[in-house]
């Protein structure tokens, strides 16, 4: 143990600590001053650990590095604040994390090729509209140019052609099936 008034400081092992005459641990729990900390000509003959170790329990409990747990309430003021997100939890969880960030990056894909999926059925869609467009003008075309009366209207304004009206009708010619 060394003392050393002029800077304030206790060091202990590896931890150092700067003391003030009003100093406290974060908990609240006054720290011992350096005067206090002195041994008396009694613990000189009899070292005291009693002192030491209570002063070493409150400095490591102090100087972790480790997070304190999480209190079972979550406030608002907890979540916003990010204590939610705490060394400890995240290490907890980080198979979980990252798992839920596979997840999102699979959705956020699926959508994406689904969405191009719906356009290019929209165009399909659009396309066959129009070809059944234009294959029911053509079918009105050809029933149009293939009526009787237009037939008609057609030999008559082509003198060239051989075709005439029949003048009589057509009688059914029969034929004996052999046996």
């Amino acid at each position: 143990m060394n003392d050393n008034k002029e800077n304030n400081e206790i060091v202990r092992g590896e931890v150092v600590l700067d003391i003030d005459e009003q100093s406290e641990l974060l908990d609240g729990t006054p720290v011992e001053s350096p005067d206090d900390l002195a041994p008396t000509p009694e613990e000189k003959e009899e070292p005291s650990l009693s002192k030491v170790e209570t002063l070493k329990t409150a400095i490591e409990e102090q100087a972790r590095e480790d997070e304190q747990p999480l209190s079972t309430g979550f406030t608002l003021r907890k979540i916003l604040g990010g204590d939610i997100l705490s060394g400890q939890l995240v290490r907890n969880n980080i198979w979980l994390i990252l798992l839920i960030v596979v997840f999102m990056i699979i959705y956020i894909s699926n959508r994406y090729s689904v969405q191009k999926d719906l356009i290019e059925i929209d165009k399909l869609n659009i396309e066959l509209k129009d070809a059944k467009y234009r294959a029911l003008s053509s079918s009105s075309q050809l029933t149009e140019k293939t009526r009787e009366s237009h037939i008609l209207e057609m030999l008559k304004t082509n003198k060239d052609s051989v075709l005439k009206i029949a003048d009589r009708p057509p009688y059914i010619i029969n034929v004996p099936e052999k046996k």
